[in-house]
């Protein structure tokens, strides 16, 4: 008896868990990416929140904008995107939107995986959630939100920090 009644409530929080997925398993692996700062590097080596840029997209005041280990080798001596470079593989960069000092909007985030089936032309699966798992705009869109700003001119492998934070 007891068996079943495991059974039972195995399968009950199994059904519980998928419905209340939010996005896609792309999403919410780029999500939990997101949360752990360990190891990143920060743009122009500080953490420091920017105000908005002109060139912004985003309704949030602040950003800061980090890169993993794969990606932070694209990073010249002052902590900016080298010239002309093309992220390698495995690259994870995250921008977070904050709507204060001390309130996380949203991370907006690139990953390099050309075999990824979500992701576009140039390999990079857009992710834009919130910290609560909210998905603003599915990495399944290919980052058709976002791509309009991120090809702007002086981009470098449709990054902008460079053009909006010289």
């Amino acid at each position: 008896m007891k068996f079943i009644a495991l059974l039972l409530f195995s399968g009950s929080v199994l059904f519980q868990a998928s419905s209340c997925k939010k996005g896609t398993d792309t999403d919410k692996e780029m999500l939990d990416m997101a949360k752990n700062t360990a190891g990143f590097v920060w743009y122009k080596f500080s953490d420091q929140l920017l105000p908005k840029s002109n060139f912004s997209g985003h309704n949030e005041a602040f950003l800061r904008t980090r890169y993993n280990t794969v990606a932070a080798t694209m990073l010249d001596s002052t902590g900016k995107v080298k010239e002309g470079i093309i992220f390698p593989e495995g690259s994870f960069i995250v921008k977070e939107l904050w709507n204060d000092a001390s309130t996380l909007s949203t991370y907006a985030i690139l990953w390099k995986q050309y075999s990824n089936e979500d992701a576009d032309a140039s390999g990079w699966v857009w992710g834009y959630i919130r910290p609560d798992g909210e998905v603003r705009e599915s990495s399944k869109k290919k980052g058709e939100a976002c791509i309009g700003c991120h090809s702007l001119s002086g981009n470098i492998d449709l990054t902008a920090m460079n053009v909006a934070f010289p």
